[in-house]
């Protein structure tokens, strides 16, 4: 298996270089980013399987970055800061942070938090896909249930009958049923 990528973004080079230098010793594959910007240049190229973000930073923050990766990628992101006060750390939270780290950091103290963060990250995907694939056969059920409604009307005959005239129509054409479906949907006569 193919050790996870985590990109680090902190405008202080001592902190990103350290925190880098870490994470690679533990095995991980790191991409640096000394600004906002810079890492979201970085992150139309290339798909970390963790952002690890400074909040405070000139330009644009760790926060914004997190807000970007939220919208344009399915990068999950944990912030890092000198800060530790509620209103901070509550805008951590509310932006869909994984985990917060407060600074200074002692990186063999946080894998943990980032072996957490990556297998929550996992975890998400996983359940991103199945409600894409559930959402697909949900279509697809809508689908061929309208089509068969479509059938029954056409053709004066009973639900179990348009199931039956669908299903071999698909046979016949060697094609699924659900594309034969949206076919009748969209008018064309059965085969």
């Amino acid at each position: 298996m193919n050790p996870a990528t985590i990109l680090v973004v902190d405008d202080d080079r001592l902190i990103l270089f350290t925190l880098a230098k870490g994470l690679r010793d533990a095995g991980y594959t790191v991409i640096e980013a000394d600004s906002g910007e810079q890492a979201i240049e970085m992150c139309a190229d290339i798909s970390p399987d963790l952002a690890v973000l400074d909040i405070h930073m000139p330009g644009l923050s760790g926060l914004e970055v997190g807000q970007w990766l939220k919208e344009h990628t399915c990068t999950p992101f944990i912030f890092l800061s000198a800060y530790n006060d509620q209103a901070t750390m509550r805008q951590a939270t509310d932006s869909g942070a994984l985990g917060y780290l407060v600074k200074p950091l002692d990186v063999d103290r946080i894998l943990p938090t980032i072996q957490a963060a990556l297998a929550r990250a996992e975890d998400m995907h996983q359940l991103q896909q199945s409600e894409q694939h559930l959402n697909m056969a949900l279509k697809s059920s809508r689908d061929i249930s309208l089509a068969m409604g479509i059938l029954m009307e056409r053709n004066h005959i009973n639900q179990q009958e348009a199931f039956e005239l669908l299903r071999g129509s698909a046979r016949n054409q060697r094609r699924k049923t659900a594309e034969i479906a949206v076919e009748i949907i969209a008018g064309k006569p059965v085969d």
